[in-house]
């Protein structure tokens, strides 16, 4: 067991990485919301500004402009009326007036606010209100003919009312300009504020961008791959390589569980190899039983059948010879003598046979199993003709197998189902085939003796007898031998329980998959 990062108190030891990039992730938000603010305020204050400029300032002084143009038309119109007496002059006049109350309409709206300008106006009106009364009215009203005349008495008085206007005039307008001017120094100083703003704001944005860059890198991407590495390394097979984390607090405690992943598997490592030593150990073990195997196979099949068969025919020498001569318990005893040496021969042979399963004969061919049955059928047909046996079979397969092994199989079971027949009935004996997936399942079934439920595993264990060798002979290896061969080849065998008309026995072997065969193809009927 590992323990999790250190959690100090006020202490950045414990934050995870979920918590840095949390705080980062609000302090770069609380950064940018700043800048933002500032930027949206200068563009605010030079959008203010410009409205000023564009909506006011320039308007207003276009207006002033356009009031003097109106007063020196109307000026203008009266000197030449008073002059010739011409009525055609007072036009220009008619419309000065006429453009003066438009522009004065159109400029008070925009000087509201502004004292100096508003007082500027009152005093551009008033001038402009004592030449009309003083000149202006008095002349455009009069007669032609009076004109003149009244125009050159009133030509000092007019003239230094309109001189006072054209005063109040330019005093407004110099004013209006100075204030447009400002206007446009405040507009520039805006201007350059907002883009050295907005410079700042990009270069804080990418110092912050490569701030988060390298903190994750140091914090969590540098951390990671370090210790991707190093599983890395343990996965090519050092062992010994440690793991150790760095950065936040959830990448170290991964880091402890994968080095506490790593010392299990160096201890389970160390485990499999002392367990790979037995193994071996076992091997050879079992590699040298197998040499005394052979050996004993080679002994009893050579020096054991030779002293054998002296001692049955020697014996069957006396039987012959002296049978009758000697007293009856004479007789019984050669009598045993020659059984014993019999079915020692006998157990000798199939003991031979049981060995060689999977040693001797290992021939993985295509078998075709129906030529094999007929075979079996061949071999046995004295046992088949003497009880009157009825065999009967599905259409079988091709398998992959050893032919010789699959012989023996049928040759037993066949047998077996003869031999342990019941004494009331002839032998009724069927065997069956059918696909079930990627195996066959084989079925001999017989109306036997049968078996009971109890012995049903102990028939396939070696040497295991229901019966005395008198009631039924045999050296109870037949079903043992049918078991190893059938899972040598990778199958099952066993005693159908459901079945109790007889003996059922069930074989299943794995169907034929080799390159270029039809594993559906089944052996003529």
């Amino acid at each position: 067991m590992t323990s999790g990062p250190p959690k100090t108190p006020g202490s950045f030891a414990g934050w995870t990485t979920r918590r840095w990039l949390r705080a980062g992730v609000t302090g770069a938000l609380v950064v940018l919301a700043a800048l933002g603010s500032l930027g949206g305020w200068a563009m605010w204050r030079t959008t203010q500004i410009t409205a000023s400029l564009v909506d006011r300032r320039s308007p207003a002084l276009i207006e002033s402009i356009r009031i003097e143009a109106a007063m020196v038309n109307q000026e203008t119109g009266i000197r030449g009326y008073g002059v010739s007496g011409r009525p055609d002059f007072l036009q220009p006049y008619a419309q000065g007036v006429a453009g003066e109350r438009t522009a004065t309409r159109r400029l008070r709206p925009l000087l509201r606010g502004d004292d100096r300008a508003l007082a500027d106006l009152a005093a551009v009106e008033r001038h402009a209100g004592a030449w009309r009364e003083h000149m202006a009215g008095p002349v455009s009203a009069a007669a032609p003919d009076e004109a003149a005349k009244i125009a050159e008495r009133r030509a000092d008085e007019g003239k230094a009312d309109f001189d006072s206007l054209r005063r109040a005039m330019a005093r407004q307008q110099a004013h209006l300009r100075d204030e447009r001017a400002a206007a446009v120094r405040e507009l520039r100083r805006a201007t350059t504020l907002r883009d050295w703003m907005f410079a700042v704001i990009a270069v804080v944005i990418v110092l912050v961008a490569a701030l988060v860059f390298e903190a994750l890198r140091r914090g969590v991407t540098g951390p990671l791959t370090r210790l991707g590495s190093a599983a890395r390394e343990v996965a090519r097979g050092r062992f010994d390589r440690s793991l150790e984390g760095t950065g936040p607090a959830d990448v170290r405690l991964l880091a402890a569980d994968v080095e506490s992943m790593r010392l299990r598997l160096v201890e389970e490592l160390r485990f499999t190899e002392g367990a790979r030593r037995l193994l071996d150990e076992q091997a050879e073990e079992l590699k040298r039983s197998n040499a005394e195997l052979e050996q004993f196979a080679y002994v009893a099949s050579h020096d054991l059948q030779e002293p054998l068969r002296k001692v049955s025919s020697f014996t069957q020498l006396l039987q012959r010879r002296y049978g009758g001569q000697l007293d009856e318990k004479a007789d019984q005893y050669i009598a045993f003598a020659v059984d014993g040496a019999n079915r020692m021969q006998n157990l000798i042979n199939d003991l031979l046979a049981f060995s060689r399963v999977g040693r001797v004969h290992n021939e993985q061919q295509t078998v075709d199993l129906e030529k094999v049955l007929t075979r079996t059928l061949g071999d046995l047909s004295v046992s088949v003709e003497e009880t009157g046996a009825d065999i009967t079979h599905d259409a079988l397969p091709t398998v992959v197998g050893d032919p010789t092994q699959l012989g023996m199989l049928w040759q037993n079971l066949l047998s077996n189902a003869i031999k342990f027949r019941s004494p009331d009935r002839p032998p009724r004996i069927h065997v069956g085939a059918e696909r079930d997936g990627d195996t066959w399942r084989f079925t001999v079934t017989d109306n036997g003796i049968g078996i009971a439920p109890e012995f049903q595993e102990k028939v396939f264990v070696l040497f295991q007898r229901l019966h005395t060798k008198d009631a039924y002979p045999g050296t109870g290896i037949g079903l043992a031998m049918c078991k190893k061969v059938v899972e040598f080849h990778g199958g099952t065998i066993g005693i159908d329980p459901g079945y109790r008309l007889g003996t059922r026995v069930v074989v299943t072997l794995p169907a034929l998959a080799a390159a270029g065969a039809d594993p559906d193809r089944e052996a003529r009927p």
